[in-house]
């Protein structure tokens, strides 16, 4: 197993791969963390702080010891003192372990986490795609340039995996929920959660 150092980003969300993160970055740690990553084209990792007092699995960290490496695609440092940054999910990672610098900044001893590999989606979830394609045509029919959308291009309604983790992103599920979905190896499987979680939301609107 390959390890090698990425600084650590803990935050209350859950991000997956091919997903969008915008950020605003006010903390010192955290602006000298983004001017490294952009100076040197480099990563860094997003974990899910977990609730005070609680632990990952293994209960070692504060945080969900499955992350997401993301890189920054836009930027804006005309502020002093603020960064408007926009990331992308690349693949999840494990953090195999921790350590803080003296500026606060967590530094983990990451190993990469196989992406899913691209999946038909079957016949009885088809309506996850829907639902999605659904909710962006709606809120581009409202006016929401294509910059401000929750999710970037290109857009893949027929793969599974995709569906899935965008929805992992959208919904309004607690916390440790979204983890566990993004943490799941099977996209298919995901995806039939996240059907079920639709199902169970359009059956209390009826």
């Amino acid at each position: 197993m390959n390890t090698y150092p990425l600084p650590l980003f803990p935050l209350n969300l859950v991000i997956c791969p091919g997903g969008l993160l915008p950020l605003r970055i006010f903390e010192v740690r955290y602006l000298d963390m983004v001017r490294n990553c952009l100076r040197n084209k480099s990563p860094f990792a997003v974990v899910t702080a977990l609730p005070e007092g609680e632990t990952d699995t293994q209960g070692n960290f504060p945080f969900a010891n499955v992350g997401m490496l993301v890189n920054i695609v836009d930027a804006d440092v005309t502020t002093v003192g603020l960064m408007m940054i926009r990331c992308v999910g690349q693949r999840r990672v494990n953090v195999e372990s921790f350590k803080q610098q003296k500026d606060g900044l967590l530094i983990g001893e990451v190993s990469d986490i196989a992406n899913d590999l691209e999946s038909p989606i079957p016949e009885d979830l088809q309506m996850a795609s829907i639902g999605l394609q659904r909710l962006l045509e709606s809120l581009t029919e409202e006016n929401i340039s294509i910059e401000n959308l929750p999710v970037i291009e290109p857009y893949q309604f027929e793969d599974a995996s995709w569906v899935a983790n965008r929805w992992v992103e959208l919904l309004d599920l607690p916390l440790l929920q979204k983890q566990r979905l993004m943490q799941l190896d099977s996209p298919i499987l995901r995806l039939e959660l996240i059907h079920d979680i639709l199902d169970a939301g359009s059956r209390k609107l009826a």
